[in-house]
């Protein structure tokens, strides 16, 4: 359960988040939405404790993030950002471990070793797990980020434009790849994705938080709070949801 009070948050002078209050409960993916600046980065990093509130709460789990241990919160969330630096010869296998530090703190066991299989192999990866990262197409080399945020074993996953500089079949792989992980079973994770694709948070999201100037617009399943209306004056521009062969879209009006 994420359950987000009155949360303000400040940065100098400027507020980027203002008394912005959320629950919703474990299970499928959250789409974070709006236009730029609206304050969907500062959210997800609030999410994780690394931006102290001036004012409110986040508590994940029964943690209270501002004030939790690092421990706690690094087995309760993993973060990925959209600036992930790395070592240019680092090898796939190498990134992917990093996952379990929370784990293992430099001893990796056999518990940490099968994880980092299950991730390569879960992302397609176990073919390309000696290869540097340099190496490989955006597509691959995004796989092996998220696969690194899922092997720290996290109930909750917050990847902050995953999809960015993606293309249209490398994005939607992954988004198939996250949707099913998102679903119940032994690989399910809890998803909260800040998406500029409304394509593609129509399409797998099931809740949206659409955000504007820092406050919370709406929040609800996806059929609720993804509307033409919604998004019109969230984008200050003519937008519509229609369903087209069984799926929502999202098109210019």
């Amino acid at each position: 359960m994420i359950e987000i009070q009155n949360l303000t948050i400040q940065r100098g002078e400027t507020t980027t988040l203002a008394d912005v209050t959320l629950r919703f409960g474990q299970g499928g993916i959250t789409a974070l939405i709006g236009p730029n600046g609206a304050g969907k980065s500062t959210l997800l990093h609030a999410m994780t404790g690394l931006l102290p509130p001036a004012r409110g709460t986040v508590t994940i789990e029964g943690h209270d993030m501002a004030r939790a241990r690092a421990a706690d919160r690094a087995r309760t969330v993993a973060l990925l950002t959209q600036s992930e630096n790395v070592t240019a010869r680092l090898s796939v296998r190498d990134l992917v471990s990093f996952g379990r530090w929370p784990h293992h703190q430099g001893r990796p066991g056999d518990a940490d070793r099968a994880m980092i299989e299950t991730a390569l192999d879960l992302f397609d990866l176990s073919d390309l797990a000696e290869r540097p990262i340099d190496t490989l197409s955006g597509g691959q080399r995004q796989r092996a980020f998220v696969a690194m945020a899922y092997a720290q074993e996290t109930p909750w996953m917050l990847l902050d434009e995953p999809l960015a500089a993606l293309d249209p079949r490398h994005a939607r792989d992954l988004m198939e790849r996250l949707h099913a992980m998102s679903r119940p079973g032994a690989h399910a994770r809890s998803i909260v994705v800040v998406l500029h694709d409304l394509g593609m948070a129509a399409r797998y999201a099931d809740r949206i938080v659409a955000l504007k100037d820092g406050r919370l617009v709406t929040s609800g399943p996806r059929p609720i709070a993804l509307t033409g209306r919604v998004l019109t004056d969230l984008f200050d521009t003519g937008l519509e949801v229609r369903r087209v062969g069984g799926t929502d879209i999202v098109v210019p009006v």
